[in-house]
């Protein structure tokens, strides 16, 4: 009876370590007389995975953007800010050679901020996609749809 117990044991350790990734062959039961201490002891060490078996893998994921916790209501976080409707243009460079070093200075009549931007920067869930002569267009990123705005900037009136 205690050598079917042996002989069980051995099959379903055997089993566990190939299901885990083993390639060793397990040790097999001692022939009946030996001592069973010593059986245990050695079928033991063989199913303890060495360094080079062992390799680990994680998934990483970023989320594109200002990193605004997906999971957090909109309503309670602070990222919603600033709005398209709160932006006004202050002043534009632009620079015809090269428009991508064309710059724009938006302020945020609500929180009385002031941001400089080029093609490519994001505020929040706007994206700065094309800057112009008098006027800057964004992209805004709403619940997982995209549309664009088209901001103008004012021109003075002179008396």
């Amino acid at each position: 009876m205690a050598t079917d117990k042996m002989k069980l044991l051995t099959v379903v350790c055997a089993c566990l370590f190939f299901a885990c990734g083993g390639d060793e062959p397990v040790a097999q039961a001692p022939p009946p007389g030996d001592a069973p201490g010593a059986a245990a002891q050695e079928t033991t060490d063989s199913l303890v995975p060495s360094e080079s078996q062992t390799e680990l893998m994680r998934e990483v994921f970023a989320y594109r953007g200002s990193g605004r916790d997906p999971f957090l209501s909109l309503l309670q976080s602070g990222d919603v800010r600033p709005l398209v409707e709160d932006l006004r243009v202050t002043s534009i460079a632009y620079d015809p050679r090269y428009p991508a070093n064309s710059v724009a200075v938006l302020r945020d009549t609500i929180a009385n901020e002031a941001y400089s931007v080029r093609v490519g920067d994001e505020l929040g869930r706007l994206t700065i996609a094309e800057i112009h002569p008098g006027e800057v267009v964004v992209t805004i990123s709403e619940f997982g749809s995209e549309r664009q705005a088209i901001l103008r900037q004012r021109q003075e009136r002179t008396p």
